[in-house]
């Protein structure tokens, strides 16, 4: 599920109430969208909780459904985050066929993706993942050859990436002798 130039990013403060998530995704139904992650969480006021949703649209029929969602009374605000502009991670876990000789192999890939091997079993291990999009897809590729018994990801979760600025400096005078 790496960066797609169709793939837009919406996060969308909403009510945390019944039936909200129901109306969201109805409304991308109804457009004929498909949504390709969608990750939803309470905020840190407790009222209201973040959609995520990666949606695979042309710019201009995103525009008519991002003043559809804002005609729902249950959508507070509405952003779209730049691919660029963003800070984005989704997890995943992947049960891996690791038998006696291949075992130490998936393990040393686990620790160069900065993974954690959650459950241990005779024949497989379920690892868990996080990070960018990208990194994830390299690390299944990378597993796959051992054979990949099971596998899930959460949905892709965004913020904005946080504004730079400039330290400001106090001036200071040298004193004179």
């Amino acid at each position: 599920m790496s960066f797609n130039a169709r793939h837009h990013i919406l996060s969308v403060l909403v009510e945390n109430k019944a039936g909200v998530l129901t109306r969201v995704a109805a409304l991308f139904s109804r457009r004929g969208f498909n949504i390709v992650s969608l990750a939803v969480s309470p905020t840190e006021d407790e009222r209201f909780s973040r959609m995520t949703i990666v949606v695979d649209a042309d710019a201009s029929p995103l525009e008519q459904i991002v003043k559809q969602l804002n005609k729902l009374i249950p959508v507070i605000k509405i952003g779209e985050i730049a691919h660029d502009e963003g800070v984005e991670r989704e997890m995943m876990m992947v049960t891996v066929k690791a038998t006696a000789e291949a075992r130490s192999q998936v393990t040393e890939l686990t620790a160069i993706f900065e993974a954690k091997i959650v459950d241990v079993g005779f024949e497989a291990m379920t690892i868990m993942v996080a990070g960018e999009p990208d990194k994830l897809d390299a690390f299944s590729d990378l597993v796959r050859p051992f054979g990949i018994v099971e596998q899930q990801r959460t949905g892709r979760i965004a913020l904005a990436k946080l504004a730079r600025q400039p330290v400001k400096l106090r001036a200071v005078r040298a004193a004179r002798a």
